[in-house]
This record gives structure tokens, C-alpha cells and sequence, in this order.
């Protein structure tokens, strides 16, 4: 349930870098001091970015981060697990340094001059396209689990673990973390897919989704031994 507060501080910070990249981008304001040594630290002063890529991925990241406050108040039905320190603190500074990471791929002389129009590409259009695909799976995903512990009227009546079926739970253990994957992937696609940091933030996401798989995986092999044995953790038919 710690969870929540990931997404509490990402939507508060990432919402802030947004406003700030649109102004600039729009208004013809200068980016913050802070962000511009923060650039120069960087080296990134001399970056050929599309700026608006970066916007509309600063976007994403953003509706992203509502979306998942949404369903922890709201969708999730949340055990009496509890998080390890590393892991809630590793958590509050990703979502920190992500959104800084999209705003280190745009000059910090934002403008540029040309129509908002001429800015949209192929790749925009796929990339928005696959995260929508990735969030409504993610959502109908958290949704089943969520109705594993609830009665027919929506009343949370046992939070024991149980097998879900449905949806992509068909082929993985834990469709919702290959959809994160994914949405992490569409925007990486909207950046132009040839943004080597951005691939870097989907590697991390790949190993820490996938260890947490694994584990979840096992857990389920373990403790149901009617389990579905053509399931795979993570990726289907991996």
C-alpha cells in the first residue's frame, strides 16, 4: 500500500517539470536555473532533441503516475505486506530522477521555432498508441486481482492470494508488470526510439519487473499446485 506514495510524489514532481517544459516549449520562457546547471552537468547543452517528444513523453510519464495513484485508492486491495526501506526509498528517487531524465533530452534553449504540427511524427502516433494499449491491459489486470479479494457487490471480503485468470493472466503470472514494460518501451518509441538513455531507463525497468515477476511466479508454483503450467512469469512464451 506504500505504493501509493511513489505515485503521490511522482504526479506532485513530474506534474511541476511538466508545467515548467510547457511554458518554455509554448511561452517562450526560460527553463529554471537549476535545470539549466543541471544541463550543463550533464553536457546536454548541444543536444539535437525534438523537444516536443520530450513533452509529450514528460506527458505520458505524468497520466501514467495518476493513473496508478488512482487505482491504489481506489482499485487495489492491498495485503499486510509490507516494503523493505531500499526498496520504498529506491522507489521515491526513481520517480524523482525519471522525470528529470526526460527533461535532460531537451536543449536548454527550448525554443525552436516551428509549428506544433510539423513536430508530430510516425513515431508519436505509435508510441501513444502502444501506451494506451499497455495501460488499459494493465488496468483490466489490476482490476482482476483486485476482484479476487472483493464479493460480487465489491465488498473486499478475504486478502489472501488466489489465481487470477483472464485477460493476459492467460499466458503470464504478472501481466501487469510486462504492461509496465511496455508503456516504458512506448515512450521510448515517442522519444524516436533512438534515445539511448531512455533505453536505459527500460533496462532497469525490465530487470527490476522481471526479478519481481520471478518471484511471484515461484510463489504461485509453490503455494497452488493446479497452477497453470503453460504460464510463463513475465513475457509470453519466454
Amino acid at each position: 500500500r506504500w505504493f501509493t506514495h511513489f505515485y503521490v510524489v511522482s504526479v506532485l514532481w513530474n506534474g511541476f517539470l511538466l508545467i515548467w517544459l510547457f511554458r518554455a516549449e509554448f511561452l517562450g520562457e526560460s527553463l529554471p536555473s537549476w535545470i539549466q546547471d543541471m544541463h550543463h552537468a550533464l553536457g546536454r547543452d548541444s543536444q539535437n532533441s525534438e523537444h516536443f517528444s520530450a513533452l509529450l513523453v514528460l506527458l505520458l510519464l505524468w497520466l501514467h503516475s495518476c493513473r496508478r495513484l488512482a487505482e491504489c485508492l481506489w482499485t487495489s486491495v492491498f495485503s499486510s505486506g509490507v516494503i523493505h526501506i531500499v526498496q520504498y526509498c529506491f522507489g521515491l528517487g526513481y520517480y524523482i530522477a525519471v522525470g528529470a531524465t526526460v527533461l535532460c533530452q531537451v536543449p536548454t534553449n527550448v525554443r525552436n521555432g516551428k509549428e506544433l504540427s510539423v513536430q508530430i511524427c510516425w513515431y508519436h502516433i505509435v508510441g501513444v498508441m502502444m501506451y494506451i494499449w499497455a495501460s488499459l491491459h494493465q488496468h483490466r489486470c489490476l482490476a482482476i486481482l483486485a476482484n479476487l479479494r472483493k464479493s460480487t457487490s465489491g465488498k473486499v471480503v478475504s486478502l489472501s492470494h488466489s489465481v487470477p485468470f483472464g485477460d493476459w493472466f492467460e499466458s503470464v503470472s504478472c501481466p501487469h508488470y510486462f504492461a509496465e514494460l511496455l508503456i516504458y518501451v512506448s515512450m521510448a518509441i515517442t522519444l524516436g526510439i533512438r534515445n539511448v538513455t531512455w533505453w536505459c531507463v527500460v533496462m532497469c525497468v525490465l530487470f527490476n519487473q522481471a526479478l519481481a515477476a520471478v518471484l511471484c511466479h515461484e510463489f504461485y508454483q509453490k503455494n497452488f499446485s493446479c497452477y497453470p503450467k503453460h504460464r510463463k512469469a513475465f513475457i509470453p512464451l519466454v
